[in-house]
């Protein structure tokens, strides 16, 4: 099986870029941040604090998450109901981010990705694949940008879906989720020693995907 791994900070670009690879490659995209931000989404709606481990382990047993494909696009379900959009909304990253941090929750949706990734020819982009997800995975990328930059395009990405957001806050939450996400206890974020390094501050998506798709192994 082809599987491609993509790890990287928040506002990478590593799902654009994850998105188009698959597209080119006539493969599966599998967008594993999303099924996190279901979970997030579930326990916000719930008022239950996502910081919370014994609160939001108590909800996964009733959640249920299905990935389908539907003209070629990903739609995420929670509990029957599409979320796709839902899911984007700003506030529901920082959710994201503090349920990741939770065992519970990724040992439940890593045995989902796992399974669909020993299937099928994939794509997977998140913060833990390439160290844990898919650890043997035969093609291995950690995408990253600085900050400011990352927190511009985020900006830019909100501002074009008519979202009222203000770039401090965003720079700030992009800075709050890199501290959670590589210093969790369990699977943070991190670049494996066999994951080829790209910096994609100066680079356009273009010239991000070309070269990821120059190193990658058939």
């Amino acid at each position: 099986m082809l599987n491609i791994a993509i790890d990287g900070p928040s506002g990478a670009g590593k799902s654009t870029i994850a998105k188009e690879i698959a597209k080119r490659l006539n493969i599966i995209y599998l967008d594993t941040g999303a099924m996190y931000r279901a979970i997030g989404l579930k326990a916000v709606r719930l008022g239950i604090d996502t910081e919370d481990v014994q609160g939001v382990t108590g909800i996964l047993d009733s959640t249920q998450i299905e990935i389908k494909y539907e003209d070629g696009v990903q739609i995420i379900y929670l509990d029957g109901e599409d979320v796709s959009t839902a899911i984007r909304e700003h506030h529901i990253s920082k959710a994201a981010s503090n349920v990741s941090k939770i065992p519970a929750v990724r040992l439940k949706l890593v045995a989902m990705q796992r399974e669909i990734a020993a299937k099928n020819n994939v794509v997977l982009d998140g913060r833990d694949i390439t160290s844990y997800v898919l650890k043997d995975a035969n093609n291995k990328f950690y995408l990253t940008a600085t900050p400011e930059e990352r927190a511009k395009r985020r900006y830019k990405e909100l501002v074009e879906k008519g979202q009222n957001v203000d770039y401090e806050t965003i720079l700030a939450d992009i800075n709050d989720r890199d501290y959670n996400d590589t210093h969790r206890d369990f699977a943070p974020l991190t670049r494996t020693e066999d994951s080829v390094f790209i910096d994609s501050t100066e680079l356009t998506i273009e010239q991000a995907i070309e070269k990821i798709l120059s190193y990658i192994k058939m």
